[in-house]
């Protein structure tokens, strides 16, 4: 994995009692449910941005860097200027290593892998998307579960010029197209899970 998750901060006692604030409820003492987990992350009611991961990747090519770096998130890249490194920046290549310290709440996280989990981005890059999707997965599976490509968030492919992974996905199980988005999703991740490991093997 080359995704080293830092810090996640998901108090989600605390989401469900903003969430309750913002329908006129008193606080509550209880703890949130698995379903209440999956019901705020699918609907994207403003409280999830409470949820913050840190992550950091090390040795990434600077071009995939910058790929990540369009986004609306805290990104934070080594430098390569000549001051301090000692090296001709002019002469670096796109491909340098470079280390990227990240921060980003759920809704941004969401807004990413739609983009970067698609198989229109560049292999490499949405590899990356793929481990730190993969890398949630252990400690906050609810967040995980909800980072999809455009296409499974939208229940088909918006790009100019398709890849046809979406077929390939209605192919495999067609839930992936379901009007119902927890069962689209839960497809989805079904199929990540299998193809991610085949990957990395």
């Amino acid at each position: 994995m080359k995704t080293k998750i830092i810090k996640i901060e998901a108090d989600w006692k605390d989401i469900k009692n903003v969430s309750r604030t913002t329908v006129n409820k008193q606080y509550s003492e209880k703890e949130a449910t698995e379903n209440f987990k999956k019901a705020m992350l699918l609907a994207e009611h403003s409280p999830i941005r409470l949820i913050n991961i840190r992550w950091k990747w090390i040795g990434i090519k600077s071009w995939i860097a910058t790929h990540f770096s369009r986004h609306k998130f805290e990104c934070f890249i080594s430098t390569q200027r000549n001051d301090r490194t000692n090296i001709n920046r002019d002469k670096s290549p796109q491909d340098t290593p470079v280390n990227m310290d990240n921060s980003a709440n759920a809704q941004h996280l969401i807004d990413v892998c739609k983009k970067r989990l698609c198989h229109m981005s560049h292999d490499e890059t949405r590899y990356l998307a793929e481990d730190l999707k993969m890398s949630l997965l252990i400690s906050e599976k609810e967040l995980s579960n909800v980072l999809v490509p455009n296409c499974i968030y939208r229940n088909g492919c918006p790009e100019f010029q398709t890849c046809n992974y979406f077929a390939h996905l209605l192919k495999t199980d067609p839930k992936c197209g379901s009007y119902n988005i927890q069962e689209r999703y839960n497809a989805y991740n079904k199929i990540f899970i299998s193809e991610f490991k085949n990957e990395v093997k």
